[in-house]
């Protein structure tokens, strides 16, 4: 029977370092059946109604490395998985999730592939996948394809489960350092760095962010009495209860006056520049309905300024401008806010955006400065005239370099005042470049937790490296902060239970706090809190959010990296004991040795450049790896005698051998003896020879970490092999 369609047969998501790449991807298995004697070539019109679709498949170098690469494969005949592979590409960067990586693979079944293609968030990924699918079957059976909605539904996914802005670029700036990140909700907390050197964030809140500091800025009275008190200027006012007490404050304080709540924020509920009666009561219900107390203060003449504080530093400033519309005499207030202000492509409803509409509809403030000038949404302004629509809601303009020195010490005492890490400090000033007495500006309001995309797409000036400023405040470069602790990854066909064991053991010694994942179970500090295999993903990652833990082993076994994915990125050393020559994995489409090779070199990849590859010298599959690692390599053997070990240390190298009885460190020709395998109490004789190139492994591995000869001694000689899994 003739099968001309594409199953899906499995789908694998590898949320970390995996045989394909470094970052998270999306497997799937296809299944293209009797499509497997239809290369592209051969189907009438396919090429010109998938590009007609996809014209940004131009950019798709492929393998040959060049713009238009792949429209090339498909000119010259390729096959429905290769394609689907960068359709799933393309339909994600249309939705506006970049994913430059992908690859295609003909498993050892006849019409079956791997499809890989770069999954930043797993269920755009897997939506990608089934559309891309349905795509080249319409492309193929010439059916028609409605794209715009696939990609709108990929954005609909997209926008649900991706990071908000102000985290991303946060995150961003932390990879841009080499720092990792662990998304902890679906929300914006995130957990930058490992174990014990890990720091928080949520949003521009940090875990250094104090619940005191939040408090008090949300208090914007208390906020400015703290301020007032310590000698940084800010606008006179009070709290009132009703209406007729707002009007009275505003005749103590002198008219002009600020309306506002005490706990808004974003500028809700704010009106300025009052001068009436009428005003203030319109005002003090509007700030009222923010459901908080009602604040009166003192007008303060110039522009709204937002500065953002890190650290105790000014690192951002924008300020705010004014909306207005001019009337010809025909339209009304609303139709020229959409005709003269909308219609600015710098507006709109989403992040993307650094201004928002002005609806009139859905914004009371804008109603009411509409009223105080005589008008209603629906009135016709006269010719020429100038019509206020918004006075605040708008800061967004750069003015970063323009900031007085003077401005910029009392901003960032008043964020230190009320005891913010991270602030957006508001004030009014004429000019930002002047010292705020000589103008009579005022600071007035200390916000917690603010917004950063003002900074980072300004209507105006270039983007500030606001996200690479709040990662240097948490982890200064100047002392190194890389948020990593010692990570070890162990793997290979047998031996990695106790070498990964035995690391631990020699870790805990050395005096760290070691969180242990392996076929025997999860230990913190070689107490089993978990008593079942441990060797996944799973445990790995409840180990890496530990903020106990200052050193890490893990035990990697090849369907971990198969089907799961790494869950740390990088590691200090990287252990691999052997390669069995009859391993396989037929199940996993793995079906010799020599693809082993490719699962373990993934523990490789992953060592750092100051790290350490741990390598069997005996095993050729293995020894191989040491030119895939970017660090530096300890090769391990039974033998001295080997040839790798020689060369290796004619280059001044380091290596782990047996010798005489004895297991000895040596670096180029200079060798010492660590310890007397006659002093180990082996529980079979029978697997002595198997325990000792255990042994050997978990030596280089402690020798990589700077661990003290004399140390590693002691734990070798105490460790319980008749506990530990092979």
């Amino acid at each position: 029977m003739n099968k001309n369609n594409i199953d899906i047969v499995n789908v694998l998501s590898l949320r970390g370092p995996n045989i394909w790449t470094y970052r998270p991807v999306l497997e799937a298995w296809v299944d293209i059946n009797d499509l497997e004697d239809a290369p592209s070539n051969t189907i009438p019109g396919f090429c010109e109604r998938l590009t007609a679709w996809l014209p940004g498949l131009i950019e798709h170098r492929c393998g040959i490395g060049e713009r238009g690469g792949f429209l090339q494969r498909l000119r010259d005949g390729t096959w429905p998985a290769h394609i689907i592979e960068h359709v799933m590409i393309e339909l994600q960067n249309l939705a506006g999730m970049q994913s430059g990586f992908g690859k295609a693979r003909q498993t050892g079944q006849r019409g079956v592939y791997k499809i890989a293609v770069r999954a930043r968030h797993e269920p755009v990924s897997r939506a990608a996948l089934v559309a891309a699918r349905d795509l080249v079957m319409a492309a193929i059976e010439d059916q028609s394809f409605d794209v715009g909605a696939a990609v709108a539904q990929l954005q609909a996914i997209l926008d649900s489960v991706a990071l908000g802005p102000s985290t991303a670029c946060i995150v961003d700036a932390a990879t841009a350092r080499g720092i990792p990140s662990i998304r902890l909700t679906d929300g914006n907390l995130v957990q930058l760095g490992y174990g014990a050197s890990q720091r928080r964030i949520w949003t521009a809140e940090t875990d250094a962010t104090s619940a005191i500091a939040e408090s008090i800025s949300s208090d914007k009275d208390l906020t400015k009495s703290l301020l007032q008190s310590c000698g940084v200027p800010v606008p006179k006012g009070c709290i009132a209860e009703n209406i007729e007490d707002a009007w009275e404050a505003a005749q103590d304080i002198g008219l002009p006056v600020v309306v506002k709540p005490s706990d808004g924020n974003h500028g809700r509920g704010v009106s300025t520049d009052l001068k009436t009666r009428s005003d203030i009561e319109a005002a003090f219900r509007l700030a009222a309905d923010e459901g908080s107390a009602v604040i009166v203060e003192r007008f303060v003449a110039g522009n709204e300024h937002r500065l953002l504080v890190i650290g105790g530093k000014v690192v951002a400033a924008a300020r705010g401008e004014t909306a207005s519309v001019t009337g010809d005499g025909i339209a009304s207030i609303t139709q020229l806010i959409d005709s003269q202000i909308n219609t600015d492509p710098r507006r709109g409803t989403t992040e993307d955006h650094p201004l928002n509409l002005v609806l009139v509809d859905e914004d009371p403030a804008v109603r009411l400065e509409l009223s105080r000038q005589g008008f209603s949404p629906d009135a016709v302004p006269p010719a020429g005239a100038t019509v206020l629509v918004q006075r605040n809601g708008n800061v967004a303009f750069d003015v970063t370099d323009s900031v007085h020195p003077e401005v910029a010490a009392a901003v960032a005492l008043a964020a230190r005042i009320v005891g913010l890490d991270i602030a957006g400090v508001d004030l009014v000033a004429a000019d930002i470049g002047r010292p705020l007495a000589e103008q009579g500006g005022a600071i007035v309001e200390v916000n917690a937790g603010p917004g950063l995309l003002m900074h980072l797409k300004p209507a105006d000036g270039p983007a500030r490296p606001v996200g690479q400023a709040i990662v240097d405040h948490l982890f200064p470069p100047a002392q190194n902060g890389s948020g990593r602790i010692p990570v070890v990854g162990v793997t290979g066909s047998a031996g990695k239970t106790m070498v990964a064991r035995l690391i631990a053991r020699l870790l805990h010694l050395h005096g760290a706090h070691v969180g242990l994942a392996c076929s025997d179970g999860l230990y913190l500090r070689e107490r089993a809190v978990e008593t079942s295999d441990c060797a996944n993903w799973q445990a790995t990652h409840r180990i890496l959010l530990n903020r106990s833990v200052d050193a890490a082993v893990f035990e990697n076994g090849w369907r971990t990296i198969l089907t799961e994915g790494l869950a740390y990125d990088r590691c200090q050393v990287g252990v691999v004991t052997n390669i069995a020559a009859d391993d396989s994995m037929p199940e996993l489409h793995i079906d010799d040795a020599g693809q082993i090779v490719n699962v373990a070199r993934t523990q490789v990849d992953l060592v750092l450049p100051e790290g350490v590859a741990v390598l069997n010298a005996a095993d050729p599959l293995v020894a191989e790896m040491a030119a895939l690692c970017d660090g530096s390599v300890i090769f391990f053997s039974n033998s001295w005698e080997l040839p790798v070990l020689a060369a290796h240390r004619a280059k001044g190298g380091r290596c782990v051998f047996v010798d005489n009885g004895h297991v000895v460190l040596a670096t180029g020709m200079n060798q010492t003896a660590v310890l007397d395998l006659g002093t180990i109490a082996f529980p079979d004789p029978g697997q002595r020879p198997f325990v000792t190139q255990n042994i050997q492994a978990a030596v280089a591995a402690a020798w990589a970490l700077g661990i003290a000869g004399e140390l590693i001694r002691a734990g070798i000689q105490t460790f319980d092999f008749g506990s530990a899994a092979q």
